[in-house]
């Protein structure tokens, strides 16, 4: 079934409705022969994933509601996320007349924007509200290693993205009620008992609210392979099933009569059943705490109807539950992580007769090799990165936060619950423990040697890993173990693409409205812009730039421009500049985003046969905005490029008058995102360009690109790709034939939100491209 279920999420469209019924109708018939069993579950879950994933697809915003102010009232639902100038949160719409029928009992992720945060503290878990908002269908960037925001709407089932229109005619109809209000009060209450800023790891640790951690507590866990800690994880589920049944033994104990109704064993179960499930509930439901509560329930069902069942049936059974109540959940890294690393230790650790410290400690040992081996590849597949300084950090961290830590934060939270104050020396002493272990990880963490990235590798790599570890995890003795190494080098030495002497590879990150570009050459890199940052908010440096450039194997940077100092452009440099040190930094004269030295016309370097100039802006050039930008020509033997940054019509006309040659280009980036000020037309003529490539923003209220400027480009015989609809777009100037690669298309995905709306990647083709 889980094979079913992940094949079909894995295809680029998803099969017609009525090809769904006749896959579930040929399972059910496969199902009644005995030995084609699997092959009838497999049918089964690609029609159920199917058929969920077309309703849940359905669901999202519709056409017609695109940008429209829309009245709705509802509910917030998980942990509203207060940032200093704006508060992000889910709202699930209320199912009545009054709401647009399309929406109604729908989710939505909404953010209010406000430099003030006092009016935005109002807006707390379980709270109802009434809204005067804008929507979108869910659409996010798409790049070589960046995440996918349409994949992670589908598998939460959100409806549309959206923002508050007039914060002020917000209205709040109730106050908190409900679990996430429960949940949100005590963190709050944690947050006053333990002032200290070890406060936000209690908060998460005890009830899953990870809201006070900041980019460098993720960045340190990462680091230290410990983020499935924060997690609320299932050893915790177990702690608490553990409390609950322990309380419902010790009564049937004390009153053996009771046994004569129901025998304690069943009594213990049910409470340890109820324990898991409810804890899960309080803490948001996560995979890993469901996973957990749903195999507490299959054994302790097991052990109701008196059957024998091995732990590995108990995660099959929990697998398959789990599947049935959401077969999207396969889309989240959780899910698989999760059920991989319990089935790793399942098979490589079975029970044994030892007893003692000795042999616990061996066995603790023994799983945290287990598990760092069993789940690199997927680590590696999923995040692009590997841990180095995991285990280590684990053979601390493992035991004492979830022996010692997370025990003092559950019981501070029953504590409280039970009576108010209670809690609060129970959570000081867990933040204590906590404080004496962290400054031990956190140099862990932050030495150079603790992360490495890795490119992003072939289909086939991830297999061959798995394979790999399955070799190298087999008993000892087995000869030619050593060679399941080999198997790795597709995943951890993936090939990178890398252009040859002589050629030039020129990728335009999606940014969203903004631009950066990777140049590469043999042996060197350029990053022409780092695109755009908000304050406290959407950092397209973090977020797009350097997952990009770690997933196309850039291991630095020997020179970066920035056009000029608009923060479209420049606003990512702090970022790209943490995970990349710039040893040289082009800006024109002028700019609010200073270089290390100035961007003049005039200028020229090579690398690896390959030339570079500038254009513009000239010596005695006033920084003018815009119009300064830096223009940078690149020229191999097999084609030119032109980056033009964001001048428009009077740097075009006169960069034609000094030199109209210099403009003669293959690829062209199209000046200013293409509007209606840029793409003059003798400067488009003069360019002869065979491809010419938008940066823009979905949806960008600038328009961009202008119809008109877009059919200029075709009608001079250009294909025009725009990075709001092919997201990442890859050109190769090489020996062949000129390459291109869009992100959108080369890994195309049924949820792709350009193809459900109908619209065409490019903007105009021109079909004599290879397209690899």
């Amino acid at each position: 079934m889980l094979a079913g279920v992940t094949c079909c999420l894995l295809l680029p469209a998803l099969p017609p409705a009525g090809l769904l019924v006749l896959l579930a109708l040929a399972g059910l018939a496969v199902l009644l022969l005995p030995a084609w069993r699997p092959a009838g579950m497999l049918l089964l879950g690609v029609a159920f994933a199917g058929a969920h994933a077309t309703v849940a697809l359905a669901q999202q915003l519709p056409p017609a509601l695109q940008g429209r102010l829309l009245q709705l009232q509802g509910q917030i639902v998980e942990l509203p996320l207060h940032e200093p100038r704006r508060t992000r949160f889910r709202f699930r719409i209320d199912d009545a007349p009054g709401q647009p029928e399309a929406l109604r009992g729908r989710t939505v992720q909404l953010a209010w924007y406000d430099d003030d945060p006092r009016p935005r503290e109002r807006l707390q878990a379980g709270s109802r509200w009434s809204f005067p908002v804008r929507l979108r269908a869910p659409r996010g960037l798409r790049n070589p290693g960046g995440g996918d925001a349409e994949k992670f709407a589908l598998a939460a089932r959100t409806a549309g993205t959206g923002f508050i229109a007039a914060p002020i005619l917000a209205r709040r109809l109730a106050s908190p009620s409900g679990l996430d209000a429960w949940r949100e009060a005590m963190s709050a209450r944690i947050g006053v008992a333990v002032p200290g800023p070890s406060s936000r790891y209690v908060r998460a640790l005890a009830l899953g609210d990870t809201r006070g951690l900041d980019a460098l507590d993720w960045a340190r866990l990462r680091a230290a392979g410990l983020t499935h800690l924060v997690a609320i994880s299932g050893f915790h589920v177990g702690l608490v099933a553990g409390f609950c049944a322990l309380p419902l033994a010790a009564l049937w104990w004390l009153w053996p009569a009771l046994g004569r109704r129901w025998p304690r064993p069943f009594a213990a179960g049910a409470g340890a059943v109820l324990g898991a499930f409810g804890y899960a509930l309080l803490t948001g439901m996560a995979v890993p705490t469901l996973r957990t509560a749903v195999m507490i329930a299959v054994l302790v069902a097991a052990r109701c109807l008196r059957r024998r069942l091995r732990l590995a049936d108990a995660l099959a059974l929990g697998c398959g539950v789990l599947l049935l109540l959401d077969p999207l959940a396969v889309l989240g890294a959780g899910f698989w992580l999760s059920f991989v690393g319990v089935a790793w230790l399942l098979w490589c650790l079975p029970g044994g007769e030892e007893r003692g410290v000795g042999a616990m400690l061996r066995g603790f040992l023994a799983a945290q090799a287990v598990a760092s081996l069993g789940l690199l590849p997927l680590t590696v597949v999923l995040f692009g990165q590997a841990s180095f300084a995991g285990p280590l950090a684990n053979l601390a961290a493992v035991p004492w936060w979830s022996l010692v830590v997370v025990p003092l934060g559950l019981l501070g939270v029953l504590a409280d619950t039970l009576q108010a104050g209670a809690g609060d020396p129970l959570w000081r002493m867990a933040a204590w423990c906590f404080d004496a272990l962290w400054p031990l990880l956190a140099r862990i963490a932050d030495s150079p040697l603790a992360m490495a990235w890795l490119p992003a590798a072939r289909w086939y790599a991830l297999p061959l890993a798995l394979l790999a570890a399955f070799w190298l995890l087999l008993p000892r003795g087995l000869p030619g173990r050593g060679l399941a190494l080999l198997l790795w080098l597709p995943l951890l030495f993936p090939p990178r693409e890398r252009p040859a002497l002589g050629e030039v590879e020129l990728t335009v990150i999606d940014v969203g409205q903004g631009l950066s570009v990777l140049v590469r050459t043999a042996h060197h890199a350029l990053l022409y812009d780092m695109g755009p940052a908000l304050p406290d908010g959407f950092d397209a440096g973090e977020r797009a730039v350097v997952p990009a450039l770690h997933a196309l194997g850039v291991t630095r940077l020997d020179m970066a421009m920035i056009s000029h100092g608009d923060n479209d452009h420049a606003g990512g440099r702090q970022a790209v500049a943490a995970a990349f040190p710039l040893p040289v930094v082009l800006a024109p004269a002028g700019s609010p985003a200073k270089g290390s030295a100035f961007c003049q016309a005039g200028q020229r370097w090579a690398w690896d046969d390959v030339r570079f100039r500038v254009l513009h802006p000239g010596r005695d050039f006033p920084y003018l905005g815009n119009e300064a930008a830096c223009v940078l020509r690149i020229e191999t033997d097999h084609g030119s490029a032109l980056l033009a940054g964001d001048i428009g019509h009077y740097v075009e006309r006169k960069l034609l008058a000094i030199d109209r040659a210099a403009l003669r280009s293959d690829v062209v980036l199209v000046p200013h995102h293409g509007s209606a000020g840029s793409s003059d037309p003798g400067f488009v003529a003069a360019t002869g360009a065979r491809l010419a490539v938008v940066a823009s923003g979905a949806d960008n209220r600038f328009r961009h690109p202008r119809p008109q400027v877009v059919r200029r480009w075709c009608d001079n015989g250009a294909e025009v790709l725009d990075t709001a609809r092919s997201g990442a777009v890859r050109v190769w100037l090489g020996r062949g034939r000129l390459r291109v690669r869009e992100e959108r298309a080369f890994h195309s995905r049924a949820w792709d939100a350009v193809r459900r709306r109908g619209e065409t990647a490019g903007l105009c083709y021109a079909p004599e491209f290879s397209r690899p």
